[in-house]
């Protein structure tokens, strides 16, 4: 995963009207559930099953701190479906996304002029179809190069180039990502 796609997900998992189980615990009988089986659990952490079973049973409480964190994520990412895919869709279709970066910008505009890239800081509304499309990417596993083009590009559309009002033939250029943040607009 990349920085744009890990807040991607974040973005999504805002939208969670419950919050994941807290125990090792109640995160694997959930997982043992949405998986169908102990040998899945296991296969899927990279641990024995027996040692999925104990989990299951309170045998084992405090796993260790890598495994804890693959757990959360196996969870998290599994954790209310319906809810993720309604967030998504309504960012998608009439809500968009709001984006939050620090990053370098260059532009490069008609022939003979040029602005070297600067870092600069900038929260965005991006419309649905701009939110669209990175779901869309994202779901069919584009690189993060390419999520990245799509974020550039929505940036370019709507703050620099104010909706096409403006600087007409300018090309944004968008990289060395210090961060990266989304949020669904409510």
């Amino acid at each position: 995963m990349g920085l744009i796609g890990d807040g991607l997900d974040r973005a999504v998992q805002q939208a969670f009207t419950r919050p994941i189980p807290k125990t090792a615990g109640a995160q694997m009988r959930y997982l043992v559930r949405q998986l169908d089986g102990t040998r899945a659990v296991a296969g899927l952490l990279g641990i024995s099953q027996r040692t999925v079973e104990r989990y299951v049973r309170g045998q084992f409480k405090h796993p260790r701190p890598d495994l804890a964190e693959r757990l959360a994520d196996a969870v998290r990412a599994r954790w209310q479906p319906g809810v993720r895919a309604r967030a998504r869709k309504a960012a998608a279709t009439s809500q968009g996304i709001v984006i939050e970066t620090r990053a370098r910008f260059g532009f490069t505009a008609a022939p003979g002029t040029t602005d070297d890239g600067r870092m600069r800081r900038l929260t965005q509304s991006l419309p649905p179809e701009f939110a669209a499309r990175l779901f869309a990417a994202r779901e069919q596993g584009a690189s993060e190069n390419e999520l990245s083009a799509i974020a550039a590009e929505g940036l370019q559309e709507i703050y620099f180039k104010d909706g096409g009002r403006r600087a007409g033939g300018l090309t944004v250029e968008f990289t060395d990502i210090d961060y990266i943040d989304f949020g669904l607009l409510s």
